[in-house]
């Protein structure tokens, strides 16, 4: 049993798996990027900024030096958000055991390349086995997590070796996690859902219905599924725990903070209003903008992230948005299956 653990990064999810960890026993090293926040951990066993009420596990000894953190671990976690995954990589490499297993939980792009976050672990720890490497994704509100309300989540990698590790690392009494080869799709479905995410809450905003909301979340699935299927993932994961299930969870939850900007939009803000509002990361303003761009460069059909698109960086108000949808040109529901499978009318 690997007795010590790093978990990179102190922000909501990072803090509730540092505590699942602790709780199973281990020693967490949990690295926090500024030292009032590493001294309340360490002094108060608590993280009120991002979970408040929520008393955290003596096992957890937080730091602000990276390397003392992922010194000699042969696990480490990477919970921070996408603009910051190069930097922490790089921070890191100089400290990293060689045959150490790696997991990150980020769901977002590289905004300046489009890249998926095992693409730059790739890149930057080049002298490492890509079956090293796993992805953590699955719908996981950090807030239910650290309350112990059962949860399930997906640990893929390229190795089963790998992917198993994590599973056995995570499993709790109320965390339940599953393996899966398909990398791509996990980490596609975990960022792109955050996008459909802000739509649901816009058309909460605007105040339409439960019939909106539903046709958004079915139709911008078919968007996810139609992107990721184009960068090499499965289908089928999908309809699984990383695409529907977190979709589901993040479309229809207050605790999704992508949910929550869109509600504000829709209610008329600014976006630079509501990311100051909302004093965290919201990664589904990066992901809009880095699907957006994959999916002009490779001529994806992506209405709905084409019509947040135009909301959140041209200037479009949401209501008009939503007209341009609606109108859009008659299509069969799933043309791709119709014309995979050659469907034909009967008359």
């Amino acid at each position: 049993m690997v007795q010590q653990v790093a978990v990179i990064g102190a922000g909501s999810f990072g803090t509730a798996l540092a505590n699942v960890l602790a709780e199973k026993g281990y020693r967490v090293d949990l690295f926090a990027r500024r030292q009032d926040q590493a001294d309340e951990i360490n002094e108060h066993h608590t993280n009120k900024q991002y979970l408040p009420d929520v008393a955290l596990h003596e096992g957890i000894h937080a730091s602000v030096d990276i390397g003392q953190v992922v010194e000699g671990k042969k696990r480490v976690v990477i919970v921070t958000p996408s603009s910051a995954f190069r930097e922490t990589l790089k921070a890191m490499r100089p400290h990293l055991e060689q045959d150490a297993l790696l997991a990150h939980a980020t769901k977002g792009f590289d905004i300046d390349t489009g890249q998926r976050m095992t693409q730059l672990m790739e890149e930057v720890l080049a002298d490492f086995d890509p079956g090293q490497f796993a992805v953590i994704s699955g719908p996981s509100h950090a807030e239910e997590v650290s309350l112990r309300i059962p949860t399930t989540v997906v640990a893929a990698s390229r190795s089963q070796r790998t992917a198993e590790a994590f599973q056995d690392l995570l499993m709790a009494p109320y965390l339940r996690a599953y393996t899966s080869p398909d990398v791509i799709g996990t980490e596609i479905g975990g960022s792109l859902k955050n996008i459909i995410a802000l739509g649901a809450g816009i058309s909460d905003g605007l105040g339409f219905g439960d019939n909106t909301k539903a046709a958004l979340m079915t139709r911008g699935l078919s968007e996810i599924v139609r992107i990721g299927v184009s960068l090499g993932a499965s289908q089928m994961t999908f309809s699984g725990l990383t695409g529907l299930g977190d979709l589901i969870a993040t479309c229809t939850s207050l605790h999704s903070r992508n949910y929550r900007a869109g509600y504000a939009l829709g209610e008329g803000k600014s976006l630079s209003e509501v990311l100051a509002q909302m004093g965290m990361v919201v990664e589904g303003v990066r992901a809009t903008k880095a699907a957006y761009k994959i999916a002009r460069d490779q001529s994806i059909e992506m209405p709905i992230t084409f019509a947040l698109y135009g909301v959140l960086f041209e200037g479009k108000s949401p209501k008009t948005a939503v007209e341009e949808l609606m109108g859009r040109r008659r299509i069969h529901e799933m043309e791709e299956v119709a014309e995979a499978v050659s469907l034909r009318w009967e008359s």
